[in-house]
């Protein structure tokens, strides 16, 4: 079995970790704007988000002898009768990710994708950022570690003041139109009296709503009205404080599942009888992934016939022959793991707490934000200052908390 063990590769792999946690959100967003149904797309990403387990756990889990404490992914499989209690951590952590995850997709509906990853990610590395220090024995430097944290905080800050700026900035396009933008800043707010979606497709010479789609520019009051439109996710009329509350809900989840799998890897409460060998990473990741797989499948199947958030009901047969953007679905789900996967490799060789700093992710998202969905697009000067503000403290927080990185000596 191949095992980080060096500061610089840890490091890459958390940097590959970002890109990737920052792009699979916009990437089902980008089908659910599209009005591919969140069943459907959650059920394809959690099908690739297993297999990417799966798959790391049976090549790089796998590779070579196994070494001393540390047997490879099979052999390990076959030692559950001694290891069991921590499988069962490293469980709860793939259980709270998954229901993380599937609260976010409606929660973006609600409050939208920047102010949600903004309150989620500072959750994570707030709390479980310091609970995963102090699993680790302190092996990151907290001179360093800790003002990152507040480098997160402040680029927090400067997310939700670009996100109410943004708010603002729609509220003065859509009042041409008789529309009203409520202050959570999510296109379903938009109170669209009969007709105007085609009044403004018609104003700019377009015959049908799907020719209009296509053509209105990002960043118009048309463009934002069509997508509301078209989305899959309907809750027009519910409250801001219902979607904070769901927001939050999904943070305390979020927050739990790094600590989960640290605990479940390094056993620092001694759930194991002596002797017995910790879970390897790749072990503990394939266990973990099982367990949110076997939730997203159950709870989403139960979706389908019985939905919410305004979402129409479906079959499987109905799923099973839903080819429309399934590969973005699948590529989420591999983005996913891809994340994780590289976070809990890197954390077990400099420390969780430092692997934190992929909760940098809303950096990357933003950017997909500005490309697949023309978010920020003829905004105010206000908003571009605040935004250039928050990307910029999102870098220093990143090279802050890996400056922090600490090493681990495997015993």
């Amino acid at each position: 079995m191949y095992i980080v063990e060096n500061k610089g590769g840890a490091i890459a792999l958390i940097l590959v970790a970002i890109l990737s946690g920052g792009s699979f959100f916009p990437m089902m967003l980008y089908m659910e704007r599209r009005g591919r149904l969140p069943q459907h797309i959650y059920l394809d990403y959690s099908i690739a988000n297993f297999l990417v387990a799966v798959l790391i756990a049976v090549t790089v889990g796998q590779i070579g002898e196994s070494k001393d404490g540390m047997p490879n992914f099979f052999t390990q499989l076959s030692q559950m009768q001694d290891n069991w209690p921590s499988v069962l951590v490293a469980m709860a952590g793939g259980l709270a990710l998954s229901l993380g995850n599937m609260i976010c997709q409606y929660a973006f509906a609600f409050v939208g994708v920047s102010l949600a990853q903004m309150i989620v990610c500072s959750m994570i590395v707030v709390l479980g950022t310091t609970v995963n220090y102090f699993l680790d024995a302190r092996i990151n430097r907290a001179g360093i570690l800790f003002p990152g944290v507040a480098c997160f905080v402040v680029a927090f800050c400067f997310g939700a003041a670009v996100h109410y700026s943004n708010v603002k900035d729609k509220q003065d396009k859509l009042r041409i139109f008789g529309g009203n933008f409520s202050s959570n800043g999510r296109n379903r707010e938009i109170e669209i009296s009969g007709g105007i979606a085609d009044e403004a497709a018609s104003r700019n010479g377009y015959d049908n709503d799907h020719h209009a789609s296509n053509q209105a520019k990002p960043g118009t009051a048309e463009y934002i009205l069509q997508v509301e439109k078209r989305r899959s996710i309907k809750v027009s009329g519910s409250s801001e404080f219902l979607g904070l509350c769901i927001v939050f809900l999904a943070g305390m989840c979020f927050f739990v599942f790094s600590p989960a799998f640290n605990l479940a890897t390094n056993d620092q409460w001694h759930i194991l009888r002596k002797g017995v060998p910790h879970l390897v990473v790749y072990t503990a990741f394939f266990y973990f992934y099982l367990a949110g797989f076997v939730l997203a499948v159950c709870v989403n199947i139960w979706f389908l016939y019985w939905p919410i958030a305004g979402v129409p009901a479906s079959t499987i047969g109905a799923y099973l022959k839903d080819w429309n953007g399934r590969h973005w679905g699948l590529l989420s789900g591999l983005l996913c793991g891809i994340c994780n996967g590289f976070q809990f490799m890197g954390g077990q060789a400099v420390g969780f707490a430092a692997a934190d700093a992929v909760m940098a992710s809303p950096l990357i998202c933003t950017f997909w934000d500005i490309i697949l969905f023309g978010e920020y697009r003829r905004s105010s000067r206000k908003t571009y200052i605040l935004l250039a503000s928050m990307l910029t403290m999102f870098v220093i927080a990143i090279g802050v908390l890996l400056a922090s990185a600490g090493h681990r000596k495997n015993t």
